[in-house]
């Protein structure tokens, strides 16, 4: 045991980031084939690629069938689980769009407005990196992109 508390304590001296890219990419927990959304009631399992999460500090979570019907939750969190607060949320996650891949929501970049459509038709699509969204944008006629706290009750009504 003490060998191995050694090695991880030199593996952490040499390659300190290495143990934060795997705490962002650690697993989850996954949607069952029965969890529907909050918002529409759609099952999450059978869009894997659209999936978003709200993590909260008790440790349970929400999902959701895309990024829209997660922000129609937080914009108006007291009407789909009253229990809940904002300031109970430990994490916001969306599904990287071409690599299908959790990211953290507040740091992705959001192309409303293409031809590329979700589980709920129009939808905001996520991406980790501003250069990546800028060529989908391009490459399938988005409208604009969006930052997290752009996001609000006006943008989801333009989405349906």
């Amino acid at each position: 045991m003490g060998r191995i508390f050694i090695f991880l304590l030199l593996l952490l001296g040499i390659c300190p980031g290495v143990f934060l890219v795997l705490a962002s990419d650690a697993p989850s927990v996954d949607p069952g084939s029965d969890t529907r959304c909050p918002v529409c009631g759609m099952f999450v399992a059978k869009y894997p690629n659209w999936i978003a999460r709200i993590e909260f500090q008790d440790e349970s979570t929400v999902f959701f069938d895309g990024p829209k019907d997660m922000f129609r939750f937080l914009l108006d969190i007291r009407k789909y689980q009253p229990e809940s607060a904002s300031k109970q949320i430990a994490g916001i996650f969306v599904s990287e769009y071409y690599r299908s891949r959790r990211i953290e929501a507040r740091r992705a970049f959001y192309v409303i407005g293409s031809d590329i459509y979700g589980p709920m038709g129009m939808e905001l699509v996520p991406f980790d990196a501003e250069a990546a969204a800028v060529e989908f944008k391009s490459d399938h006629n988005g409208g604009e992109i969006l930052r997290f706290q752009q996001v609000d009750q006006d943008c989801i009504r333009r989405l349906h």
